[in-house]
C-alpha cells in the first residue's frame, strides 16, 4: 500500500517558481531590502524526546532560542534557563545547559504510553506541557528502484516497509537525512486507510545518486503533534524550516500569561532509525 506525497509535488513546483523569478532578476545589480516590520518576539522550544530502538533513551536534548527578524543572519540563544521533565510517576529529570541554548539530560528514562510534563522557566516567565510517548512500529525491509519523475527523466526511488498495529489508531511521522538534502524533508502517514496492514512509503529525489547515504527517522506519534505537523507543513510547502503565512500554536503554554506563548511543541516518540546507502 502507498501513500501520495502531494506535499513533496507542491515544494518542488514551489522552488521551480522561486528558480525562475531568481533567473528574471539576474540582470539587477543592486539588493534590494524591503522594510519589514518586525513582530514581538517569541520563544522557540525544540523539545523532542526522541527514543530510538536499540538505545537506552537516557540522552535527551531541549532547545531554546529566540525568533529572530527576517534579515537576521543569527537565531538567540536562551541561556540560563531553568527546564525539567517529570513523569507520571513523580520522577524528575533536570535538563542542564551544555552550550548557549542547549540543554541535555543523561537519565532520561523513556516508558512507552506514560505521560510526561515539561517545565521551563525562562526569562521570567514559566511555560509548561504534557505529552505521552507514543510507540512506533519498526521498519521490516527498505527496497530500491527506478522510475520516472514528473518530467519523463528516471530516478532512484526507496520504498520502506513496517506493520501497522491492528487494535489502534496510529500517526507516524517521517524524516530523511543525506548530504544532497540541506535540511530533512519530512512525510507524515496514519492508518486510516491501512489500519492493521503491511504500509509501504515511498521517497525519491533528483538529486539521489549511487552511494548517497539516506538516513529514515520513522516516529509513532500523538494525533495531535500529527495535526500539528501537518498544519506546518502544508503552510510551508513541505518545508519546516521555510517561513508560513501564520502563527501555528503548539502544546506549549505560558503559565504566567497565555497570550505570551512559545512557539514550539512538546512531543515524545519511540523511532525506527536506518541508513540506506544508495545502489
Amino acid at each position: 500500500m502507498n501513500k501520495l506525497k502531494k506535499n513533496r509535488i507542491i515544494s518542488r513546483v514551489m522552488a521551480l517558481m522561486s528558480l525562475l523569478f531568481v533567473f528574471s532578476l539576474v540582470s539587477c545589480e543592486d539588493v534590494v531590502n524591503l522594510d519589514l516590520e518586525t513582530g514581538e518576539t517569541k520563544l522557540v522550544i525544540d523539545a523532542e524526546i526522541i527514543w530510538k530502538k536499540g538505545t537506552t533513551g537516557n540522552e535527551q536534548t531541549i532547545k531554546i532560542s529566540k525568533t529572530a527578524p527576517y534579515y537576521s543572519g543569527s537565531t538567540p540563544k536562551v541561556t540560563g534557563a531553568q527546564v525539567r521533565v517529570e513523569n507520571s510517576n513523580g520522577d524528575v529529570f533536570t535538563f542542564n545547559e551544555t552550550e548557549a541554548g542547549v540543554y541535555k539530560c543523561t537519565n532520561f528514562v523513556p516508558v512507552i504510553d506514560m505521560e510526561y510534563k515539561l517545565f521551563i522557566t525562562a526569562e521570567g516567565q514559566s511555560y509548561t506541557a504534557a505529552e505521552k510517548l507514543t510507540s512506533a512500529t519498526p521498519i521490516n525491509k527498505i527496497e530500491q528502484k527506478t522510475v520516472p519523475d514528473f518530467g519523463g527523466e528516471d530516478v532512484i526511488e526507496l520504498t520502506f516497509y513496517y506493520n501497522d498495529p491492528a487494535d489502534q489508531k496510529n500517526f507516524y511521522v517521517t524524516d530523511y537525512q543525506s548530504e544532497f538534502l540541506i535540511y530533512p524533508e519530512y512525510e507524515i502517514t496514519d492508518d486510516e486507510f491501512f489500519n492493521g496492514n503491511e504500509i509501504s512509503t515511498r521517497y525519491s529525489h533528483e538529486d539521489m545518486k549511487t552511494g548517497n547515504t539516506v538516513k529514515i527517522t520513522h516516529r509513532g506519534v500523538s494525533k495531535n503533534f500529527f495535526n500539528y505537523w501537518k498544519l506546518i507543513l502544508d503552510a510551508s510547502s513541505s518545508n519546516p524550516f521555510s517561513i508560513p503565512p501564520g502563527n501555528i500554536r503548539g502544546n506549549i503554554v505560558n503559565t504566567n500569561n497565555a497570550d505570551n506563548y512559545a512557539f514550539g511543541y512538546f512531543r515524545l516518540c519511540e523511532a525506527d532509525e536506518r541508513s540506506y546507502v544508495v545502489q
